[in-house]
């Protein structure tokens, strides 16, 4: 077994229930874990053996470009588009998405949801 991880993907997106976040937007930070056997990727040298961390990337990219009220939404969302991508491969995938600077009335720097497959 083995993990591909893409950490602190940063993106822009327009998320969220209060009507100033569907205009002005907020920045995002994404971390995705893809979890599975590795070996025959590893000994062949072989992308076709292994899942394209570009092809993750742009899922994520994709489902960030569509609004959602929720970050929780769009997190099963590219969790469920990952899963229909390689079903066979994927043993585990997990997520973490933070929105930076949320509009509270407070001092804080993010706010984030986490979700994995078995959430899903």
């Amino acid at each position: 077994m083995g993990k591909i991880v893409l950490e602190n993907i940063k993106l822009f997106g327009f998320h969220g229930c209060m009507p100033e976040e569907k205009y002005v937007g907020s920045h995002y930070t994404v971390n995705l874990e893809i979890e599975f056997d590795l070996y025959q990727a590893s000994i062949n040298d072989d992308l076709s053996k292994t899942i394209n961390y570009i092809d993750l990337y742009s899922i994520v990219k994709e489902e960030m470009d569509i609004n959602s009220k929720l970050i929780e939404h769009l997190a099963q969302r590219i969790i469920k588009r990952i899963k229909k991508y390689n079903k066979p491969l994927i043993k585990y995938t997990k997520i973490k998405i933070c929105k930076e600077n949320p509009p509270l009335q407070g001092n804080i720097d993010r706010v984030c949801v986490i979700l994995d497959n078995s959430d899903c």
